[in-house]
């Protein structure tokens, strides 16, 4: 099974997505749309402090009728991050965020943040890798 390296090489061209923990949800929910992410990075001073997702707007902030132009991503973002190493097997991926109910994990070299992979760059590669499996094997049936 590939690293999970491997498919941060895929994405889109290498770019750290990223917010600070001062900006507004109203400017999270801005880059979330921008990106079609579902999810971004809180950085401060290059180092990841928390991680904002889309459950975390709906839950923190459109639920309890908080003000997206005024509420920080400070206030809201989920603190406890479950990281990765860039060496992390893609199934240890998925085990991890199906034990710890997430969608998203950030991918941390030494502290150094790479990138962050979603659970649907996981299923995208895992049913690319089934189809090429399929079409090995009905190749050598056929032969």
């Amino acid at each position: 099974m590939k690293p999970v390296s491997e498919l941060l090489a895929q994405q889109a061209n290498g770019t750290l997505w990223h917010m600070h923990p001062q900006d507004t949800v109203f400017d999270a929910l801005r880059l979330l749309a921008e990106y079609e992410a579902g999810a971004l990075m809180v950085m401060e001073g290059g180092r990841l402090v928390g991680v904002l997702s889309e459950r975390d707007y709906t839950r923190k902030v459109a639920l309890q009728g908080r003000n997206s132009r005024t509420t920080t991503v400070a206030e809201i973002m989920s603190r406890n991050v479950f990281t990765v190493s860039p060496r992390a097997d893609i199934r240890e991926c998925i085990a991890l965020m199906k034990e710890r109910k997430v969608r998203h994990l950030p991918v941390v070299d030494g502290g150094t943040v790479m990138g962050m992979i979603a659970v649907r760059d996981l299923l995208d590669h895992l049913i690319a890798e089934q189809d090429t499996t399929i079409g090995q094997l009905e190749s050598y049936i056929n032969t």
